[in-house]
């Protein structure tokens, strides 16, 4: 009997768990805003559809909740400068109608000049 309530417990517990960290989307106007999750229940990435294709801004988190990528899309194409994070840089992607037309990479031992 003891086993039968702890593994209803258990079974309750993980259901309770597992639904805290199921994709959401919430109707915004004529928007959809998604927002994914990881196992922990930090969001992973949230961002809008419109008509069921990606559009306007996405932006993408690790972990620990710091930002690794904030995207554009319109229609579901890539468009706009998106910017990706990692330990070392900063890249500026510029996408036109799902091209890349520029990449900027900023090193975190960039100096930048400026007049006083």
């Amino acid at each position: 009997m003891k086993k039968l309530i702890l593994l209803a417990v258990f079974f309750i517990a993980a259901q309770g768990f597992s639904q805290e960290n199921e994709t959401t989307f919430e109707k915004e106007g004529e928007l959809v805003k998604a927002t994914y999750y990881f196992d922990n229940g930090s969001v992973k990435v949230q961002g809008f559809f419109k008509n069921k294709k990606l559009t306007g801004t996405w932006t993408s988190y690790d972990i620990n909740g710091n930002k690794t990528q904030i995207a554009q899309y319109n229609e579901g194409n890539k468009v706009g400068k998106w910017f990706v994070w990692n330990d070392a840089s900063l890249k500026e992607i510029t996408y036109k109608n799902n091209f890349i037309v520029s990449v900027n990479d900023w090193k975190s031992e960039s100096r930048l000049a400026f007049n006083d």
